[in-house]
Order: structure tokens, then sequence, then C-alpha cells
């Protein structure tokens, strides 16, 4: 799992945001400041607790309940007298998506979806101010918190509905679940040998199991819930189990595969507490945090060894185990996380619109998703200049392609495009939600599991590496939660083109 050899080429111009308006959504911000600072007081509580409704209605009410119209009236400063009247609506004849309620042959993109026009709402502890998000399809989503909040309920039927899931893509993640079920040891681990066909050239229990472990969390299932709570219980148990007194998974691996299976592990253990809050697991999970940011080198990156100079391989997976920390409320060193800005911009290509695996190295298509799906959570607005070129090499000139398979790029770039929305990520999820579930094996003994053959790095991690990269693509509809609001004028961001034709990304 290092460096893709693929390139990216760039063309065209980069058109930007007009920085001299401040048009948001049709109106003028700095007249709804002023709206704003009219409001009167009662007016505030009203507003709260018609948002403490909206919440219960969305985490309460059954499917197919109507939830019908709502108006509220948006404000915050006392001592006001005015407000500003926002609507949103929920199409009464649209019903969430049930598991069985579409064919296979109707796409969830095409079907009317609940609209939230300009609203939103945060469910974090803190707060119940508007927060609205922007998704695929450019509508906003009410996002929850933490950022795996949206894997169960109706919040996952409305992603997948609003994001552009289909039926065949919750089936193929369905079989893929089976199929690591199937293939889970009796002491709850997994192995990237077998007992299934082509394993990997090498054994590492503690990589084979996170992996697996994310899948089924990634589909919304733990060890107190979900169809597969059993696996993930004993799963979750074994991990724990290897892991010492430093917070370290993974000491019988061979040396290169350490890191990234305790970047993994950490993952794992990190997303099972933010999901649960479960206290048993609250010590693993910050023993975790501790050896993240203890690895942490000098230059920002983690590598191989503790300390090393990074690379951005490696480096990926340790920022979502931070960031995974972070969901679930545990203490992470926000210094820890500035500093891999430091490290990405010595790998970085074109002001940041590619990276490479190492400093002065060519970037690459995998890097260059790796890197800016770090960017984007280390906290690049949505219109940075290198993101919108970025994106539009990833969306047009490296396209998912079924004939050119890379699962680690095809990774790395499905998060990318689905967290900035718009068109660029409606051209991948269209190509990806129907030709990934293609390749998937559909009978016999690994019925559910996806081949290695044709990856770069199929010996090395085998077919449950493949298999889980897979399914962590097809449940990205619901797996992490948006990380961007919906403020954007996306007619602009929808022009922006690559840089010029003559920069490339060499093999």
């Amino acid at each position: 799992m290092g460096s893709a050899a693929a390139g990216v080429r760039w063309k065209g111009e980069i058109k930007l945001v007009d920085e001299d308006t401040n048009e948001i959504d049709g109106g003028s911000f700095l007249s709804r400041l002023d709206l704003a600072r009219s409001t009167p007081s009662w007016l505030v509580s009203l507003v709260i607790h018609l948002f403490i409704l909206i919440v219960l209605a969305v985490v309460t009410t059954p499917v197919g309940r109507e939830l019908g119209r709502v108006l509220l009236t948006i404000g915050q400063a006392d001592g006001v007298e005015d407000g500003e009247l926002t609507e949103f609506e929920i199409d009464q004849n649209v019903e969430i998506m049930s598991d069985v309620d579409l064919s296979e042959s109707e796409s969830l993109v095409d079907v009317a979806v609940p609209t939230l026009a300009d609203v939103g709402m945060d469910f974090s502890a803190n707060s119940l101010s508007p927060v609205p998000v922007e998704v695929g399809l450019g509508d906003p989503v009410i996002p929850a918190s933490p950022m795996v909040g949206g894997r169960s309920g109706s919040m996952k039927k409305t992603l997948l509905m609003l994001y552009g899931g289909t039926p065949i893509t919750e089936s193929a993640v369905s079989m893929g679940l089976k199929w690591l079920a199937r293939n889970q040891n009796k002491d709850g681990s997994w192995s990237l040998r077998g007992p299934y066909d082509d394993g990997g050239n090498s054994e590492n229990k503690p990589a084979a199991t996170a992996m697996a472990l994310l899948a089924f969390l990634g589909a919304g299932n733990t060890h107190t819930s979900g169809e597969y709570f059993e696996v993930v219980e004993k799963g979750a148990r074994w991990l724990v189990k290897q892991q010492d007194r430093d917070g370290y998974f993974a000491r019988d691996a061979r040396d290169h595969q350490r890191a990234y299976a305790q970047a993994q592990c950490s993952i794992a253990i990190c997303e099972l507490y933010a999901m649960t809050k479960d206290s048993w697991l609250r010590g693993p999970a910050q023993a975790a945090i501790h050896c993240a940011e203890e690895w942490q080198a000098d230059d920002g990156g983690w590598r191989y060894f503790p300390k090393d100079r990074g690379d951005t391989s490696v480096t990926g997976w340790y920022v979502m185990a931070l960031q995974s920390g972070l969901s679930g409320g545990l203490e992470v060193n926000r210094a820890v996380l500035y500093k891999v800005s430091e490290f990405l911009d010595s790998v970085e290509a074109y002001e940041g619109a590619g990276y490479s695996y190492q400093a002065r190295g060519a970037p690459s298509q995998a890097m260059t998703a790796e890197g800016l799906l770090c960017r984007q959570y280390l906290g690049w607005p949505h219109n940075e200049p290198a993101l919108l070129r970025g994106v539009d090499a990833l969306s047009t000139d490296y396209l998912f392609k079924i004939g050119d398979v890379d699962f680690y790029y095809w990774y790395y770039a499905t998060q990318v495009l689905h967290h900035f929305g718009g068109e660029p990520w409606n051209r991948w999820n269209r190509e990806m939600r129907v030709k990934l579930p293609e390749i998937q094996v559909r009978t016999g003994r690994e019925a559910g599991s996806w081949a290695p053959q044709s990856d770069d790095w199929g010996s090395s991690g085998g077919r449950l590496y493949t298999t889980c990269m897979a399914i962590y693509c097809l449940e990205v509809y619901y797996r992490h939660m948006p990380l961007y609001k919906a403020n954007v004028d996306e007619e602009a961001v929808a022009g922006v083109s690559a840089p010029d034709d003559d920069k490339n990304f060499d093999d």
C-alpha cells in the first residue's frame, strides 16, 4: 500500500468564486446580519423549541410518517424586532427507503428526495443552531455528530437517497459482509491469508481484523446492535486483547505493515467507541490515540516506524485515526493535526492540487486523492483553489474505470468526491455504483468478495483487502457525515477546470 504509479493530467484554467460579491443563497450576507440583530429574545426561545421538536421528529418518526411543512423564524440577537422567515419542506409523497422497497433497477438518485432547503441541524450536545450541509445532489441534509452518526436508521436511508446509493450498492454491501462473517476465525480474528482463496502473501491478523470490523461498523453494526453484533463483539474483543500498555496492536506484523495495522486498529476501536460510548472501549481507544501522537515524525507525517519521516500513504490512515478519536470525544492533541499540514506542504505539487508519496517525488492519482482527503479533514474550505483543481482532475481525467483496477485509489477518491459533492461526485458515482458491484463474485464459495488478482496490492493484502476496500466505497453514502456547509456558489464551483494541459502527473 505505497505510492501508486499512475499520473494525473491537469488541463484548462481555474475559475474562482467571485471574491467581490457577498451573496449567499440569493441574499446579502450583510443584510442577513442586520436581520439577525433585529430579532426579539422571545423569538430565539421559540426557534430553539421548534428545533428540538424537529430533532425529535427526525429521530423518532417511523418510516413513512408524514412530517409535513415547517416554518421557522431564524434570529439570534437580543432586543430586536424582526426576523427572517425560512421554510423547508419534506415532500409528503416520498417515503424513506426501506431495505426492500425499490427494485434493483431503480436508482435512488432519480427518486424525488426530501428537500431541506436552507435549514440543517447540528445534533451535538452544545448546539441547536442551523448548520446546512452541502451534499452530492446539491441539497442540504441534516447532519449528525459524531461523523459516524449517519450509519443507521432514518438518517442512513436519507443519506442513501441524497447521495445516490441504490438497492444494488446495498445488496453488494450485504453480500460482502456475509462473506466476511463466514471467514471470521473462531477466536474472533480475521486473517489476510485465508481460509478463503487468494489470500495475501503475508499474515497480519490485527490489520485483517481491523479492516473487517470497519466494514461492519460502516454499515451500522456494533457489538451491541445490528445484524452482526456477535461478529463485531468477537472481533473487537480479540483486537483489544492484542493491545499492549503503549497502545500498540501489531507487534507481530511484518516491519513495513505494522504502521498500517496500527492505524487501522486505532480507527476501528475509536469508531466503535464513537458509535456506542461503551466504557470498556474508552481506555483502548485513548491509548491508541496517544500511540499515534507519539509516533508522529518531526516532519508531521507517519511512516513504517515511529518517528520515521512520513509518507502520504501511511499518514492518511493516521489522520483518520485521530479524526475518529475526535469524533468519539477522546483527548486528541490538536497540535499533532496542525503539524500534518506541514507534512502535506512538503509532498504537494501544483500548489496543493497534487500529492506525491514522499517529498520531491512525482505526484500520483492515489496519493493526490489521499492528500486531498487529509486536507478536507484538516479544514480546507470547499472553494479552496487547489481542492477545486484536484477534484476536477480526479473526476475527469481519472474517473472511476473498472478496467484500471486500483482499490486503494478508488477508496480515497470516492471519499474526496463524496465530501466535495455536486457534479464531480455525480460523475464518479454514476460509474462506481454500477461497475464496482458488477465485478463482485456472485456464486460459489467466495460469493460476496472481490478478487485481488488485477489490483497492484492484491498479492499483498489478498481477497480480504480488496473486499473490504470495495465495501468501504459502497458504504460511502452514509459511512461518514458530509464535511461542507451548503453556502458555496455551486455554479462557480461547477465551472472550475484544472490547470494547464502541459502539467502532468508522470508515471
